[in-house]
């Protein structure tokens, strides 16, 4: 019976070192380094935009906190006008009349 768990133990053992050893040969051939190194730009990519995120929404909220402090101090309305009613309304040019 002892002979029998170590046939089984050795066969497991055995199984195990040779899928480690294919997955490392897989890893070593250029397509398994081209696929790594495509994981990991992939990777470098999410992470650099989610910090592009946290950066703009920071921000964006300091500049809340700016707007607030000055229209509290000063009792001047200074936000400047949202980009949605910003693009409506355009400056006049050179050449527009003013009476249609």
């Amino acid at each position: 019976m002892r002979r029998l768990f170590w046939v089984g133990v050795g066969v497991a053992v055995g199984v195990t070192a040779t899928r480690k050893v294919n997955e490392l040969t897989q890893k070593a051939t250029p397509a398994g380094m081209g696929a790594s190194l495509g994981e990991g730009l992939r990777e470098l990519g999410a992470g650099l935009g989610a910090f592009g995120a946290e950066v703009r929404a920071g921000m964006n909220e300091r500049s809340e906190e700016l707007y607030a402090m000055v229209e509290d101090t000063t009792e001047i309305p200074v936000r400047p006008e949202s980009p949605s009613s910003a693009r409506h309304a355009r400056a006049p040019r050179r050449g527009d009349s003013h009476a249609r």
